[in-house]
């Protein structure tokens, strides 16, 4: 009888667990189903309204995986299709964009923490908005959060710092716009620690420095000034990302172990440290576009794992060795636009199909890929030596003159004769004097998110764009003769002209209808005289026809450019012209010298310019077989014109954005 007892009782305790094992699971199904819910039900996972099984089997996609645990959902990662590369954010939701104004980030958030075991979170491009909510530490067991690409704002919560199993932590692309939490050291087992793409600001944090775990640092895209710390203690380091910021200072020491490091458009300045030169490990350098001066180390270029290294437009000088010699899995190299003077050495004359070597706009001793005169580099390190006497000079006179104002300040002050005034007044014409007014406010210049020193000067002091006369261009081109005729295209028929001095130029002609703004066609064309780059086809001037610059009336204006004399890209793609038809290391040099002149008008100005014609006719050659792109802009330059045209003009115009390569 008794075990007949002992039967009952263990078959009743079975029950139990039976019982709430399928309770327990069914929480988990509820728990997924509201997060479900609060994401307003998104297409990639409409796959549970007809899944009657358990979740923790559901068949992994590229939008949904689920993975449990004894029952408990450990991993949650969804991917949408609502991309947050949007400018005009502003803080609300955005119809088809974010989810809708009734969306709750804190609901969602608190539902989530209700998954106790989970450990990986992944949600991504869904349009979750709002401030990230200090409660996300509650998510105490997570190992892996990625929120990419979704309108979050605000301030990372510092409470974040809680969460100290994360080994991977990811907001890119998000909206974030306070400082970094000064935290993040309480992360001792981080790993991957990427921000990217945000409007993050203030100094790079010190406490990063000491999370000796980390491998991966990926900070671009934001607006981080100040300086860059020691990051010699990050032993781990193997990626550090820190593009596009207004980071000022000199180069830090770096880790040994240091694989890419990609630290272009900042404000970095003084020399390249030779500690770059023993770091065995580094495979890709990018210190383009900062301020670096000196001559760049000799052992950068015979790294054992350098592929890349570029430093191109900065301020570096002197004369590389002649008998430099290059490391063996060195394929890109680029030094152009700086003052480096000499000859080129032999291992970077660009022979060789297996190396793309970039060395323009220097004052080098070489043939091929334009270069400055030598007075040019001279006269900038004898301007340079210049100012720093002048700042010299002005630092002691202004201390003498100082020092002779209050003397005479107390002076006048024994004898009660209004001395405050007298050295106020003094002061402030002095500092009149020291800050003159510009045209461009510093304010606007200083916040910028990324400002080229050339669009700078342009700004400041550039010319505006030359008016040529009808007459002028009518001599230039013989009248516009049929032998001066280059060829039309969709915005106009082309001239080539050859001015009084000499100077030939390209001289497009273009419709204007009776009703367009000439005063906001004149803006247009001088903010584009004003960009300078190598690899654009510079505007000099314009002219409206019949020479009156602001009558309505004109139905024509011609846009005089400079001559480009080798032809386009198109020509030396054809097989019909093999001694034209260029080598693949060529085609390389001139695909990323278009890349260069496309990523200058997206970033490199304010506005950007986007919608640039990228054809391979409008890819010039001039004579040394340099990429310059044409007709960049013609989309704003012309946006009133095409705002008045019939609209059945445009039913058949599709957009050309291809560059052919082959």
């Amino acid at each position: 009888m008794g075990y007949f007892y002992l039967f009952v009782l263990v078959l009743f305790s079975w029950s139990c667990f039976i019982q709430a094992t399928n309770g327990l699971q069914t929480y988990q199904t509820q728990l997924l189903l509201q997060i479900r819910k609060h994401l307003e039900y998104p297409s990639h996972l409409q796959i549970l309204d007809n899944y009657n099984g358990d979740l923790c089997f559901l068949s992994a996609t590229s939008h949904v995986m689920i993975s449990c645990q004894g029952n408990f959902v450990t991993e949650l990662k969804i991917r949408g299709d609502k991309f947050a590369n949007i400018s005009g954010f502003n803080g609300y939701a955005i119809p088809s964009k974010t989810l809708s104004e009734t969306f709750s980030i804190d609901s969602l958030v608190t539902t989530l923490t209700r998954l106790t075991s989970l450990r990986v979170l992944s949600l991504v491009s869904l349009g979750i908005w709002g401030p990230l909510p200090d409660k996300i530490h509650r998510l105490y067991s997570l190992e892996l959060l990625d929120l990419s690409s979704n309108f979050m704002f605000g301030s990372i919560p510092p409470q974040i710092s809680r969460m100290v199993k994360l080994h991977t932590l990811i907001l890119d692309g998000n909206h974030f716009n306070d400082t970094i939490p000064d935290t993040l050291d309480s992360l001792s087992n981080l790993t991957v620690l990427s921000l990217r793409g945000n409007r993050l600001k203030g100094q790079f944090p010190f406490s990063i420095c000491r999370i000796s775990s980390l491998t991966d640092i990926a900070l671009c895209h934001n607006k981080l000034s100040g300086k860059l710390p020691d990051l010699s203690s990050l032993t781990r380091l193997r990626v550090l990302d820190l593009r596009e910021n207004q980071l000022d200072s000199k180069l830090p020491v770096m880790p040994h172990g240091l694989v890419t490091a990609l630290l272009a458009k900042n404000l970095f300045s003084g020399e390249i440290p030779g500690q770059f030169g023993i770091s065995n490990h580094l495979q890709h350098l990018d210190l383009s576009f900062n301020h670096l001066s000196g001559t760049p180390p000799s052992a950068l270029f015979d790294l054992p794992s350098i592929s890349y290294l570029n430093l191109a437009s900065n301020m570096l000088s002197g004369s590389l060795p002649e008998h430099l010699t290059c490391g063996s899995k060195l394929g890109f190299v680029d030094i152009s636009s700086n003052k480096l003077v000499g000859e080129l050495p032999s291992c970077l004359d660009n022979k060789s199909d297996k190396r793309v070597v970039k060395f323009g706009r220097n004052c080098l001793s070489v043939d091929g890929q334009q270069q400055h005169q030598g007075s040019h580099c001279k006269e900038a390190n004898v301007r340079k030596s210049g100012r720093k006497i002048a700042v010299l000079v002005s630092i002691i006179v202004g201390s003498v003159l100082l020092l002779v104002l209050l003397a005479f300040g107390v002076l006048i002050l024994s004898r009660r004769c209004c001395p405050r005034r007298t050295f106020e007044t003094h002061i402030w014409q002095k500092a009149v004097q020291d800050n003159p007014t510009t045209g461009v406010s510093p304010e606007v210049l200083a916040n910028a998110r990324f400002i080229s020193e050339v669009v700078k000067l342009g700004a400041q002091g550039a010319p505006v764009c030359r008016l040529f006369s009808l007459e002028e261009l009518k001599e230039a081109t013989n009248n516009f003769d049929s032998s001066m005729f280059m060829g039309e295209g969709s915005t106009g028929k082309l001239y080539k002209g050859r001015l009084e001095n000499g100077t030939y130029v390209a001289i497009r002609s273009l419709p204007l209808l009776k009703k367009y703004s000439i005063q906001n066609l004149k803006v247009r064309l001088d903010f584009f005289s004003k960009l300078h780059h190598p690899h654009l086809v510079g505007l000099l001037g314009h002219c409206i026809d019949g020479g009156v610059q602001d009558d309505s009336s004109a139905n024509k204006v011609f846009l005089i450019y400079d001559y480009v004399p080798n032809g386009n890209y198109h020509m030396h793609l054809s097989e019909n012209c093999p001694e034209k038809v260029l080598k693949w290391s060529d085609r390389l040099a001139i695909i990323i010298d278009v890349a260069k002149a496309v990523h200058f008008l997206h970033t490199g100005v304010i506005p950007g310019v986007y919608n640039n014609r990228l054809k391979t006719n409008n890819v010039l050659l001039d004579e040394h077989r340099m990429a310059k792109l044409s007709d960049y802009g013609m989309s704003i330059i012309m946006e009133e014109n095409e705002k008045l045209e019939p609209k059945e003009k445009f039913r058949g115009r599709r957009l050309q954005l291809r560059i052919y390569i082959t």
